[in-house]
Formats: structure tokens, sequence, C-alpha cells
């Protein structure tokens, strides 16, 4: 049998890993400044996280949400404790498009309306309702189609409005990343995201912060969304959770109710699933790493805006992205093949950057130079 072939693979086999690195079959260290998509939010494999896990495997890996799973009783506590929003509900699924169809669903059964305004550029999963509010017609198959998605210009608030004034009484939600990640690193203005609070309130939509990349202590805080000093309804979590164990989650605002067979997962919660999400958040916890994300990401902006070629370096903590010309258009295989370095990319030209939030000063520099280096491979001086 063959794999269904849908991704893109570069010829490179990786076998261990440990912190920001990663080694091959052939035992070549590669620098990992993008996380598996922002997956790794502690390091690769590391100690607690690792030792979490055995300990929990070795008393029980799962059991279905029939019974109770202190686990997940001590993993709210300890998420609303570090994200700061302890009134908030939790209901734990298994991947960000599985967050992002129940905060959709939920933000419906709650005031009973249809319409959904997502933006341009946006990404939020690739399951049905997911996918429908993704701006990439490329990945929406007829049967995701829907006329309940408005999609509106990122940042612009008089298309916001005006859209409120036309159908407020048919928006159940508005979907937002704080940062658009698969979209190329745009930063939601925070006066944009205080438009969606008061919009949202005054016309009794449901406020979705799309988290799924920019939460969980990327940007320097916990949501992405916090920088606007507002709340949402629902935060959608995901990637990072779990530190590359499929967990994710939804918190939910204390005025949305829930009731029994509204929402529910086979495996969201499990007693692994958990136990991956804990060692996660006291690793946060006890190494600061939220602080930082916030002092590496400034510090690798700054760098970044003075290495000539670059262009538009953007970006808030370690989720930084930076365009390139098209003199440059190879930059990032060069990075990856000649000198040991992952990083992402969104079409067209956008290098995108997700390391661990562990990374080191000095594995910062070390990508600094190699990125100067490959720079100075692709466009030599000239004398």
């Amino acid at each position: 049998m063959k794999l269904f072939d849908v991704y893109p693979l570069n010829n490179i086999t990786i076998t261990k890993a440990l912190g920001s690195y990663v080694w091959d079959e052939n035992g070549a260290q590669y620098l990992d400044m993008y996380g598996g998509h922002a997956v790794i939010s502690i390091g690769h494999t590391h100690p607690h996280w690792v030792k979490r896990m055995e300990e929990q495997l070795e008393k029980i890996a799962f059991y279905s949400n029939s019974v109770m799973i202190p686990l997940q009783k001590e993993l709210a506590d300890k998420l609303g404790k570090i994200s700061g929003k302890e009134d908030y509900q939790l209901f734990l699924c298994n991947s960000g498009a599985e967050a992002t169809e129940n905060a959709l669903k939920l933000a419906s059964f709650h005031n009973g309306k249809k319409k959904i305004v997502s933006f341009t550029k946006a990404f939020h999963g690739r399951t049905s309702l997911a996918v429908a509010v993704t701006d990439n017609p490329a990945i929406v198959a007829p049967v995701n189609e829907t006329d309940n998605v408005i999609f509106l210009p990122f940042n612009d608030e008089a298309a916001l409005e005006q859209c409120f004034t036309e159908h407020c009484d048919q928006i159940s939600s508005v979907i937002i990343e704080g940062i658009q990640g698969v979209g190329g690193i745009n930063v939601a203005k925070d006066s944009f995201l205080q438009l969606i609070r008061k919009l949202c309130t005054q016309y009794n939509a449901v406020y979705i912060a799309d988290s799924v990349q920019c939460g969980y202590g990327r940007t320097g805080q916990f949501f992405s969304h916090d920088s606007a000093g507002v709340d949402a309804d629902i935060y959608t979590m995901a990637k990072g959770m779990g530190n590359g164990f499929p967990v994710a989650g939804i918190l939910i605002a204390p005025h949305i109710q829930s009731k029994h067979g509204m929402l529910g997962t086979t495996f969201g919660g499990n007693h692994l699933a958990c136990a991956a999400a804990l060692a996660v958040l006291e690793v946060i916890e006890q190494d600061n790493l939220i602080s930082m994300a916030k002092q590496r990401g400034m510090y690798l902006l700054n760098k970044l805006k003075s290495i000539d070629g670059l262009k538009n370096v953007r970006g808030r903590g370690l989720m930084i992205g930076f365009d390139v010309p098209e003199e440059l258009k190879d930059l990032r295989k060069t990075l990856l093949n000649d000198y040991f370095v992952f990083t992402g990319e969104s079409k067209p030209n956008t290098i995108r950057l997700l390391p661990s939030l562990a990374i080191t000063r000095k594995q910062t520099d070390e990508f600094l130079e190699a990125l100067q280096e490959a720079i100075t491979q692709l466009v030599p001086a000239k004398e």
C-alpha cells in the first residue's frame, strides 16, 4: 500500500530530537527554528515531559469521558491560572481543526444564529466548518461550501462595522487569529480586536480567538489577543499545548452555558493527553518561558531588521516572519540543505520562524549567523 500523496516532502528522515535540535538518520544535526508548525513549545523530548508521559503510561493511557478523570480538572486549574482565565470553562479535544469546529458550533448553539465572519488570509483548519472559514479555495471541497461565511479584509475596521450594520441579526460569531500564521505572520491591530469585542457584545455575537498557533505563550503573552486588553468569548488552542502529543481545547467564557450532549469527543482529554499538557504548563511556569519568548523574540526581531535583503520583518515574541526578494527566493531551501536549519514558509515569499519557547540566546545567534551566510552565498557582495 502507498501513502496518499498530499505532502511535499523534504528528503530527510529525522530519528532523534532534543531541545531545539533534531538529527537525521545519518547523524547530521539540524537547528529547528520551526518546531513542526509551532508544535514544539518547551523543546523536543523535554526531560520533564518525557517523565510525565512515562509515569502516566505505567498507570493508564486512556479511558473514555464516561468516567471521572481528575487529570482534566488538574489541567483546567493549571491552565486557568497561567492563562489568567480562571473563570472560563475548558472543553478538551484533539486538534486545532476540532477546536475550531467546536468553537463555531458552540457559538451557534449559544445565540441561535448562523453567519460567521472570517478574514482574508485566515487559516482555521481543514475539517468541514473549519475549512469553510479558511481563506483558501484550493482546500475547500464542494461539500464544504456554505453561504454562512462572510470574508472581510483583515484589519479593516470600516468593513467590519459595515458588515455588522448589514447583518447584525444574523452574525453568530467572529473568528480571528491574533497573528495569522499560514497567512504570513500578519498581526491583528489592537484597535481591530477591540472593535470585534465591542461589536460582538453589542450584537450578541461570539468573539472566537483562534490561538492554535499564536497562543500558549508564543508571543510573550499567553494569548496573542491579550495585547488588546480584551477578553474573547472562546479561545481555541492546540499545537504547543502538548509539545507534540495530540491535544487541543477551547476555553469558554462563563456566560456560555453547557448542556449534556452538545459537544463530545472520544479521545479528547484522555489521561495521556492531560499528562502531556500538564507537563507543558509546568515547564512554562517553572522556566518562565512566556517572558523568555518575549525577550528572545525582541532580540531576534531587532537583529533581523538589521540584515540587508530581508523585507517587512514582523511578528511578536517567537512568532516572526519576513519577506524575501526574488534574488533570495531559494533562501529557505539553502538554509535547510546547506546550513541544516529548519524554517517555515508562507506563499509566495515569506519565511516563518516558530522555534521552541525555550530556545537559547546561543541558538538564536547560531541561526542569525547561518542566515547571514546563506544570504551572502545566494547574493555575493559586489566588489
